[in-house]
């Protein structure tokens, strides 16, 4: 079993990325940053490598993903309450993201989307497993 996860992200422009997703309230590791990316902490073991497109090609042979026009992942997080998916999913629109699909809620599961900087889809979600239906 993995002991941690990390997720790695082409992007275009490793500034304003950082900028983005500090201002949704997320933090950076600095051991793992550099000119070409950064580790963003999504969760105790969970982390999000943001690589410049220059250097995300050194690890891959295939074509990088437009992800402005092809869905590469989703990437869904988990948080403790409904307000708390509204309120970053309005800080993500704050800071230049885009919402592509409208909530959705479930009765026990409420989740909305955005769109960050370079067209990442990220799905905010809470879950109330004591209501999930049997």
């Amino acid at each position: 079993m993995a002991s941690k996860i990390f997720i790695n992200l082409a992007i275009k422009d490793l500034k304003k990325s950082i900028d983005f997703f500090t201002q949704l309230g997320f933090s950076f590791n600095p051991q793992f940053t550099d000119q070409n990316a950064t580790c963003l902490i999504l969760g105790e073991n969970i982390f999000a490598m943001l690589v410049t497109e220059q250097r995300f090609k050194d690890f891959t042979k295939k074509e990088i993903c437009n992800a402005h026009k092809n869905t590469e992942v989703l990437i869904a997080i988990d948080v403790e309450n409904r307000e708390k998916v509204d309120k970053l999913i309005q800080k993500a629109l704050n800071a230049g993201g885009t919402a592509y699909m409208e909530p959705q809620d479930y009765g026990w599961m409420y989740s909305h989307s955005f769109a960050d900087l370079d067209g990442h889809q990220w799905e905010i979600m809470y879950m109330d497993e004591n209501a999930i239906p049997q």
